[in-house]
């Protein structure tokens, strides 16, 4: 799944909101584009997920301009004032209402081994707001992908949270390799540090198969006789306290 910004901008000159922005996302490479001010993260993270339409420049998934298949098939993960838990939440109250929302079982037992799965449960009573940043990525973007119609996220500037660029770099390289489209919308000097980076090979490589066939000094005499023979529903979020 392809996700291309052809210079997607709302307003005009030094004051634009969002100025021009052109990125592309797909399978097996992760994009990045850089915004600045306060504001411009979160609408350049509402247009690229197709939750707002700019004012000039388009967005397409696939070559083509379809705002509604790109709404259904990308989430915006930790997305200022959009898709941002409430930093006081616990990591077990974030699971649980995540799992709610796709469907799933969404009782303490699922949440702990949810957060099991992906490394987190020594953590689920932990607030959110004193996650390390790498960590809080993994965790919102694996709540992300439970549902089963995302193949795409958008991922609204995890350097804001503080940590090592590198780390939570490492979570969006490890969902691109399990073949989710991940563009990431982040700041100037975050770009810098990741563009100095190394980008691993995403794109699995087919494995050669190669029989082995034993060498022996003589072959032995065939023989007449010789053959061949070819062979969910919704549930109510409780309290996360034991």
């Amino acid at each position: 799944m392809r996700l291309e910004l052809h210079d997607v901008a709302i307003g005009d000159g030094p004051g634009a909101a969002l100025p021009p922005l052109s990125a592309v996302a797909d399978r097996w490479t992760p994009g990045f584009v850089a915004v600045e001010t306060e504001n411009a993260p979160t609408l350049a993270s509402l247009v690229a997920g197709g939750r707002m339409r700019p004012e000039a420049g388009r967005v397409t998934v696939d070559g083509r301009s379809d705002d509604a298949a790109i709404r259904a098939s990308f989430a915006l993960v930790d997305t200022p004032t959009v898709a941002e838990p409430f930093a006081a939440l616990t990591v077990v109250q974030v699971a649980r209402e995540e799992l709610a929302l796709a469907g799933l079982r969404a009782d303490k037992a699922s949440a702990r081994l949810l957060l099991d799965e992906i490394g987190l449960r020594e953590h689920e009573r932990t607030r959110l707001s004193a996650l390390p940043t790498e960590l809080r990525v993994r965790l919102l973007c694996e709540l992300a992908v439970l549902r089963p119609e995302v193949r795409g996220l958008i991922v609204t500037t995890p350097e804001r949270h503080g940590g090592d660029v590198a780390a939570w770099l490492s979570v969006v390289h490890d969902l691109v390799g399990r073949d989710y489209t991940v563009l990431t919308i982040t700041g100037f000097a975050a770009l810098a540090t990741i563009e100095s980076l190394p980008t691993p090979e995403f794109a699995p490589t087919a494995a050669v198969e190669t029989d082995t066939v034993p060498e022996t000094d003589t072959a032995p005499p065939s023989s007449p006789d010789d053959t061949v023979v070819a062979t969910t529903t919704d549930t109510p979020v409780e309290s996360d306290q034991p």
